[in-house]
């Protein structure tokens, strides 16, 4: 059974930093595309980042250029958004995504398998 998993989120100060983790079971990650969307209430779900089987690393908010980075552990089948410099606009549930393809894409539609989601708080 295919099924993605996300942990790290929580409550923290501006300017702070969180690290979630996405892991998978039922399937082996380095062959799909990881997309990390997050949605704020009462706002539409954005793309956040990206990575590809190849390790192509992409970024689709100016906001987080520089603060967010994703990454690969694929001996523990996870990828990892480490959370920089928080803002409060940041505030949303945060989900990683699937699908087995090449290339990354922004779009939601694009995924095949979805996590639950955590939620991030950014407040003092």
């Amino acid at each position: 059974q295919v099924q993605l998993v996300e942990s790290g989120g929580g409550l923290v100060q501006p300017g702070g930093s969180l690290r979630l983790s996405c892991a998978a079971s039922g399937f082996t990650l380095n062959y799909y595309i990881i997309g990390w969307f997050r949605q704020a209430p009462g706002k539409e779900r954005e793309g956040v980042s990206c990575i590809s089987p190849s390790d192509g690393r992409f970024y689709y908010l100016d906001s987080v250029k520089g603060r967010f980075t994703v990454s690969r552990d694929n001996a523990q089948n996870t990828v990892v958004l480490q959370m920089n410099s928080l803002k409060s606009e940041d505030t949303a549930v945060y989900y990683c995504a699937a699908a087995r393809r090449t290339f990354c894409d922004r779009d939601w539609s694009y995924y095949d398998h979805w996590g639950q989601g955590t939620q991030v708080t950014v407040s003092s």
